[in-house]
């Protein structure tokens, strides 16, 4: 069921689980976005009191994990050492690529690419926490960039 596409469905189990775990955890108000692997938008959810742009980071924490295959850890990191390309390819992407934690790939058992979530709200380690979990739960494989 999950292994060609995610649906929309199980994006919707992700986006909700995201925003129980940041509740239960006492996190501060979470948006979370979740991208098919073409990069379009399947669900976008903003918890009551979550701030204005939050909506475009999780979007572009999202969109940045899938543009290069990577979790958001790994990119951050590269953004430390590439600087100059990070900046082309926040360009090249009109902007919406945002190099942090929080942005996570959603992988088939088989490793497969099915989409990304991006959540954003809380410090960035939080934020990559709700969605590891809520990729989890629904039964897929999250990559945030570290080895396993």
């Amino acid at each position: 069921m999950f292994e060609h596409a995610l649906s929309l469905s199980v994006a919707d189990a992700i986006a909700d689980a995201t925003l129980e775990k940041g509740r239960a955890e006492g996190f501060q108000p979470l948006t979370v976005a979740v991208l098919d692997d073409g990069g379009r938008l399947k669900v976008l959810k903003r918890a009551d009191g979550s701030s204005v742009l939050r909506p475009e980071i999780a979007m572009g924490k999202a969109f940045g994990a899938l543009s290069l295959g990577m979790g958001g850890r790994e990119l951050a990191r590269r953004s430390q050492k590439m600087p100059g390309f990070m900046n082309a390819l926040s360009d090249l992407a009109g902007g919406l690529a945002v190099p942090v934690p929080g942005g996570v790939l959603v992988k088939s058992a088989e490793g497969r690419i099915l989409g990304a979530v991006g959540v954003t709200g809380d410090l960035s380690d939080n934020d990559e926490i709700c969605a590891v979990h809520a990729i989890q739960a629904a039964g897929l494989v999250a990559d945030t960039g570290d080895p396993a």
